[in-house]
């Protein structure tokens, strides 16, 4: 477990990026081993796999939060503040036959760019992990019961906003029927850098770094934080649009979310 749970346009997948995606073949969604959902072991500590990512070459990652791979204590969550393992540290996925590695890490990024942006800093928090080629086809973008991604998404959340997660942690001892939530939103803060949500059972330890997506199914934000106040359970999400656009900027130009396979219907309304 990771030492601690720390911590409007809607924008379609980009055209080149919707192509190289969609060039892929991916394993089918309901034998797929390797989704949004699974756990990653980062050097011991356990969080959960957010959405799957492609580049332009047609390697294939998986998202994990950064902090996932923080070297600091349980209040280090200022991303600009906190070490991180290095880029090509192995992580293991769980079913994929061999370790990921380590590629991109919002926080070793910050660091590199002197980021002093103090909203930045407390929120830009996504790690990419890429798969051994051996796994690509155990693949499947799709998030379990609720289906989608159907794009990436920087629109936000309005207060009262329907959100959908899917976490997988360990503590569950296995009951996947409590993996899919869903909740709302009490709105945006940090100029859109993070969306705080309740959901009626809310994240725990090992949900970390779980995806969160909108009302209409696009792909939201990572679950980064588990508030005890104000709000006892309400989760802290980064908004996965903003992460994604930075790693874009700084190091990882290529980057580009997969869209599910699977249309959005979840069955928790």
């Amino acid at each position: 477990m990771k030492k601690s749970l720390i911590a409007g346009l809607a924008i379609a997948v980009s055209l080149a990026g919707a192509s190289a995606a969609h060039a892929r073949t991916w394993a089918p969604a309901a034998s797929a081993t390797v989704h949004p959902g699974v756990m990653t072991y980062t050097d011991g500590a356990q969080c959960t796999a957010n959405f799957i990512y492609t580049d332009s070459a047609g390697a294939v990652y998986v998202g994990q939060a950064a902090h996932c791979s923080g070297t600091g204590g349980q209040t280090d969550t200022d991303g600009c503040q906190t070490e991180s393992l290095p880029d090509g540290t192995p992580v293991e996925v769980t079913g994929a036959s061999r370790p990921g590695t380590l590629v991109y890490n919002s926080w070793t990024a910050m660091h590199a760019a002197g980021e002093t942006d103090p909203d930045t800093c407390a929120y830009n928090d996504i790690g990419i992990i890429k798969l051994d080629p051996a796994d690509y086809g155990k693949v499947n973008p799709s998030v379990p019961t609720l289906g989608g991604p159907t794009a990436l998404t920087s629109a936000g959340t309005a207060t009262g906003d329907t959100v959908y997660s899917y976490g997988n942690s360990e503590l569950r001892g296995g009951i996947t029927q409590l993996s899919p939530k869903y909740g709302k939103s009490l709105g945006d803060d940090a100029g859109g850098w993070t969306h705080t949500v309740y959901t009626v059972t809310p994240g725990i330890p090992g949900d970390s770094g779980s995806a969160f997506l909108s009302k209409d199914g696009a792909a939201l934000g990572i679950l980064s934080t588990v508030a005890i106040a104000p709000l006892a359970g309400s989760n802290g999400v980064g908004d996965v649009a903003k992460e994604v656009a930075y790693a874009q900027t700084h190091g990882f130009s290529g980057l580009t979310l997969a869209p599910g396979t699977e249309p959005f219907d979840p069955a928790l309304k």
